[in-house]
């Protein structure tokens, strides 16, 4: 597996792997990798003749310089890792051989930024596509592979593809869950004792609600779960919402759209997590 750091260096293999015929399947992360990011590595594997993987800790997605100061970082373990799940190219840049200048776009991506991770954190999703869009421009993938955890990152991302017109296939995956049923996450390792023990009743309590959709009203539903994530020690929800899949505007009634997911974020401690459900596809 290559080791590549510079964006010169990367763009003299990526030459190569064009010039003899090969797909390239991409997948981009910060780092702290886990086995969600491998199962990502390896779907990419099935699909692609050749892998890349990028470990960029994006600091223009972070509207807390205490958050990103926080975020996990291990380079040496995510190269091993990446080792075992048949990644041809680990692309691993410092900021100014991703951003050589200062990048000042701006990004409109109306409804779907305005709720939810955009409402609690402005300016994270201009970040993203700021950083996935020039990700995009170093590496010309055939297809991209991004987990359904970050639901609504995934839409976004997907609506700048639309956008700038780029030539690459967006492929959701599904979430990748701990024995536990706590949603993969870099940010896991962070968690304290308590904040483990009790952190995978957040997927337990988002999973059993979906027993009660024929049974409760939305607003009575969003407060049950609510009230009992909220009841456990540590855990304090930020938001949950239940949205349309495709919109991401929060639904009033069950019949309101046919495409029905649950998103929340809650704070174990200092340490944040976000999750999400399918209600409704049909």
């Amino acid at each position: 597996m290559l080791n590549i750091k510079t964006v010169a260096a990367l763009a003299q293999e990526i030459k190569r792997v064009k010039e003899s015929g090969k797909t390239i399947g991409f997948v981009p992360t910060m780092g702290a990798l886990h086995q969600g990011h491998l199962t990502l590595v390896k779907q990419a594997r099935e699909a692609c003749d050749y892998v890349i993987v990028s470990v960029f800790v994006n600091p223009n997605q972070f509207n807390n310089a205490e958050d990103l100061a926080r975020y996990p970082r291990d380079l040496e373990r995510d190269e091993a890792l990446l080792k075992t799940v048949g990644c041809e190219l680990l692309f691993a840049p410092n900021v100014k051989e991703v951003y050589p200048q200062e990048d000042k776009r701006i990004f409109n991506f109306g409804m779907l930024e305005n709720v939810m991770e955009g409402k609690h954190r402005p300016g994270h999703f201009n970040g993203v596509a700021q950083v996935v869009s020039r990700l995009f421009e170093l590496i010309p993938a055939d297809k991209a592979f991004f987990g359904l955890k970050d639901f609504q990152q995934l839409a976004v991302i997907q609506a700048m593809v639309k956008q700038l017109k780029l030539n690459v296939e967006i492929v959701p995956c599904p979430i990748v869950r701990e024995q536990s049923g706590l949603a993969m996450s870099s940010r896991n390792m962070l968690l304290e004792d308590l904040q483990r023990k009790n952190a995978p009743l957040i997927a337990k309590t988002l999973l059993d609600s979906c027993n009660f959709v024929a049974h409760k009203s939305v607003d009575d539903l969003k407060t049950s779960v609510i009230q009992q994530i909220n009841a456990v020690e540590g855990l304090e929800v930020e938001y949950f919402e239940v949205v349309d899949g495709q919109t991401l505007q929060a639904i009033q009634n069950w019949d309101d759209s046919s495409y029905v997911v649950a998103c929340i974020a809650v704070y174990a401690g200092k340490i944040r997590l976000i999750d999400n459900v399918i209600y409704k596809n049909s």
